[in-house]
């Protein structure tokens, strides 16, 4: 089950890839998370480890599986029957814009049963999470 939402922000890639791969400013301007916590040192990059709170989520530790610097990241994390995947992606719109696509996929048993048990709260998440993006890239938080 993979859920996704896109939003347009009027700055250039490279203002929203600082704000998207600060990942420990998180909570300065998404209402979504808690906390975030590196669990290693340097830049984020592949095999970065992060711990994320969220209200009403479990905490979660993430491990970057993929990182693309200016474009997108991926990152993964696993529990018994759940494999919790999300993607964070920019494209250039040109013109100083940037598209930002945000995608959540529970896969394994017990992420079938996760994911539409969270559909909604994910749906808001999702959505609150990229309106923070577009904000703080347009220096409005």
């Amino acid at each position: 089950m993979e859920q996704s939402t896109s939003i347009d922000v009027g700055a250039p890639v490279e203002q929203v890839w600082q704000v998207l791969r600060e990942v420990e400013r998180w909570p300065e301007w998404a209402p979504t998370v808690t906390s975030v916590r590196r669990l290693d040192d340097g830049p984020l990059a592949v095999g970065s480890r992060v711990r994320v709170e969220q209200p009403r989520i479990p905490a979660t530790e993430y491990v970057v599986t993929s990182l693309e610097p200016g474009r997108s990241f991926t990152w993964v994390a696993t529990g018994p029957g759940v494999r919790t995947t999300a993607r964070h992606v920019l494209a250039d719109l040109g013109a100083g814009g940037t598209r930002v696509t945000l995608a959540v996929e529970q896969a394994g048993p017990v992420g079938a049963v996760m994911g539409r048990f969270y559909r909604r709260l994910t749906d808001r998440y999702l959505t609150a999470e990229a309106e923070g993006i577009k904000a703080r890239s347009e220096g409005r938080v």
